[in-house]
């Protein structure tokens, strides 16, 4: 046991990012996982819904993992938006971002693995986008076909938006803060919420590092440039418009909710507080008398 301790990283940056890492991994492997369970059994063994409470579950287990070393972003919109707020420092965004990208490739891939015989029975061994017979979905998220790109690039500006206005409050001391061990499956509810309500125009990508890790991965697996070229190359809309959303949602947390609780806390042990005002109401020869005797006794 003393040698496995051995393996404890000492960089404190290497350690959050195998955290960002691991996390990102274990939420993309829920999700898609469901999402070839459902679509390889042509919705016999699962439906869309299926797919969204998967990944709500993904969140909140991914939550309980890294919360202690990270709190657990798993997403580069919530790093950028937290380093707006102040909350990370900025030399920690592309680490972070990087590291979630490169653990939704990798359970991208281990979900090929697994799936890989029902894909190929479903896909007819041909790895394409378009179609009936379209396997590309169940890693990256796709528009609809009537869907305009500006209006999917404000689907995912809303989404995002949404993610981050509801779970800045919840270590808001002013306000009604959530208990700290309940915050995850608090967070994985707010996901679901955000997946059942607005996932029909482009599948509620709501983070670049879900979205752009799996779909590196279907490039390098079979489906070709297509993932990137398909809908008038669509891809970058799920890339940029989350960090957009996430700020945008920080800021009307703070003009509507931040900015107008009442001041700060009282500290929590007030009784040194308490024992200065007491002293302050005694008379002045009293209070000299005892600042007197104390000095005396140094």
């Amino acid at each position: 046991m003393m040698k496995l301790r051995l393996l404890r990283v000492r960089n404190a940056l290497v350690r959050e990012c195998m955290a960002e890492f691991l996390g990102t991994f274990v939420l993309l492997l829920f999700g898609c996982s469901a999402a070839a369970q459902v679509k390889t059994s042509r919705e016999t063994k699962g439906q869309f819904l299926s797919v969204n409470m998967a990944f709500s579950v993904g969140v909140m287990s991914a939550m309980y993992l890294t919360k202690g070393i990270t709190g657990a972003h798993l997403n580069p919109a919530v790093t950028l938006s937290f380093c707006v707020l102040g909350r990370v420092p900025w030399r920690k965004l592309m680490p972070y971002s990087l590291s979630q990208v490169l653990g939704a490739y990798v359970a991208s891939g281990l979900v090929y693995l697994v799936y890989y015989d029902a894909i190929m029975e479903f896909s007819e061994g041909v790895l394409t986008v378009y179609g009936p017979n379209e396997t590309a979905s169940i890693f990256a998220t796709y528009p609809t076909e009537h869907l305009t790109l500006g209006r999917s690039f404000l689907d995912q500006v809303v989404g995002t938006g949404m993610l981050l206005l509801c779970i800045l409050c919840l270590d808001e001391k002013r306000n009604s803060p959530a208990p700290s061990e309940l915050t995850p499956p608090i967070v994985a509810t707010i996901v679901l919420g955000i997946s059942m309500s607005m996932s029909g125009n482009c599948g509620a990508a709501i983070n670049p590092a879900r979205d752009l890790g799996p779909r590196l991965f279907s490039l390098t697996a079979g489906w070709g440039t297509e993932v990137f070229t398909c809908y008038n190359y669509w891809f970058w809309v799920p890339v940029v418009a989350p960090p957009i959303g996430g700020v945008l949602g920080c800021l009307m947390y703070l003009v509507f909710i931040h900015w107008q609780l009442p001041g700060p806390d009282p500290p929590e042990d007030t009784s040194t507080l308490s024992t200065i005002s007491d002293k302050i109401k005694q008379p002045s020869s009293t209070w000299e008398n005892e600042v007197e005797l104390k000095c005396a006794h140094l």
